[in-house]
């Protein structure tokens, strides 16, 4: 079996401006310096300008900046000719405006999702993992139920794809620690308030670094059969533990959580547990009815069924941070100079 390896090979990332965009961006000329290609694909010029900055074609000669929306098919299609591998990360995700904006989500998270696919499947792109979130796994919200749709969109392209070799795949997993838009870079901006602000004490959250992320997406890429939604092993935190991590001697003032928003998150259900598998590092949740032999799947990856009605809920969470570790994760990933207040 070949070595995995993006050297020589073009890359493209939709939404590739963002927190994970750019986190793959350094993995992938970190690991993979003769990369062929890296697309990054997005439609704010002005993010592609800041990120250009850090990223130079003139240091970094197989990076491209390409201005497009992937709710625009042909433009999708245009950029990946001569692609060999799509990581998916573009969406709309922020709870609250999702439901004020419904069908702009819709347009984004699943006519995008589907222009995505179609694009893939015309051109010679060879596999494809799709980022999801827990907030897919029951969702109550209109940004969760269209992550949902997309997923089972991407799953379901692998039964359409004909001769063609493509691989589709998904990751989901919980809070980006310090993504665009996350608690902790909130409530660190809070600060200077006076107050933090917390939506509901009892709320719980699963939490990844962006490198946990970038190491999923890589996983995916590397291993996936087609069809799989990969779901990582990682703690909870508690609201709570966030504010006393960031700022202790602060009031801690409790506001009611948004529209859409759970307590709790899950990422795989006691329905999913019929068709999840434990392989060590993550869960896989394989398709109903996969494109391949199950048999054949558990033995490669000695992968072990869950119990019948297993639930992955960030509440009822075996590993959790406590404030102390959420102070060392901030300082090895987001601020070296952090200090609580």
């Amino acid at each position: 079996m070949k070595k995995f390896t993006l050297n020589n090979k073009s890359v493209l990332i939709t939404g590739g401006t963002g927190s994970l965009g750019k986190a793959l961006t350094r993995r992938i000329f970190s690991q993979y310096p003769d990369v062929k290609r890296l697309v990054i694909f997005s439609r704010d010029e002005q993010k592609q300008f800041v990120m250009a900055q850090e990223f130079p074609n003139t240091k970094y000669k197989a990076i491209r900046y390409f201005i497009g929306d992937v709710r625009d098919a042909s433009r999708l299609e245009r950029a990946m000719k001569g692609i060999d591998y799509v990581i998916h990360a573009a969406a709309m995700k922020h709870v609250h405006l999702a439901e004020y904006n419904p069908m702009e989500c819709i347009k984004t998270n699943i006519l995008g999702a589907e222009n995505v696919i179609n694009a893939c499947l015309n051109t010679e792109v060879t596999d494809v993992v799709a980022l999801s979130t827990d907030k897919a796994a029951a969702p109550i919200n209109l940004y969760g139920a269209t992550k949902l749709a997309s997923d089972k969109l991407f799953v379901a392209a692998n039964n359409i794809k004909g001769d063609n070799k493509i691989k589709f795949s998904v990751v989901r997993y919980g809070n980006v620690m310090g993504s665009n838009g996350s608690v902790i870079p909130f409530f660190m901006n809070k600060r200077k308030e006076g107050f933090l602000p917390i939506t509901d004490k009892t709320m719980t959250r699963f939490n990844i670094t962006l490198e946990g992320g970038v190491d999923m997406v890589m996983h995916a890429l590397e291993t996936a059969w087609g069809g799989e939604i990969f779901v990582p092993k990682i703690a909870s935190y508690r609201i709570t533990d966030i504010a006393e991590a960031i700022a202790p001697s602060l009031e801690h003032k409790e506001i009611g959580i948004r529209p859409g928003e759970k307590i709790h998150e899950e990422m795989i259900t006691s329905s999913d547990s019929f068709y999840t598998y434990d392989l060590g590092k993550y869960y896989a949740i394989i398709p109903s009815v996969p494109i391949w032999n199950v048999s054949d799947y558990v033995s490669h990856f000695n992968a072990k069924p869950v119990k019948k009605g297993f639930i992955y809920n960030s509440g009822d969470n075996e590993e959790w941070e406590t404030p102390d570790s959420l102070r060392i994760l901030i300082m090895e990933h987001l601020d070296p100079n952090f200090k609580p207040q």
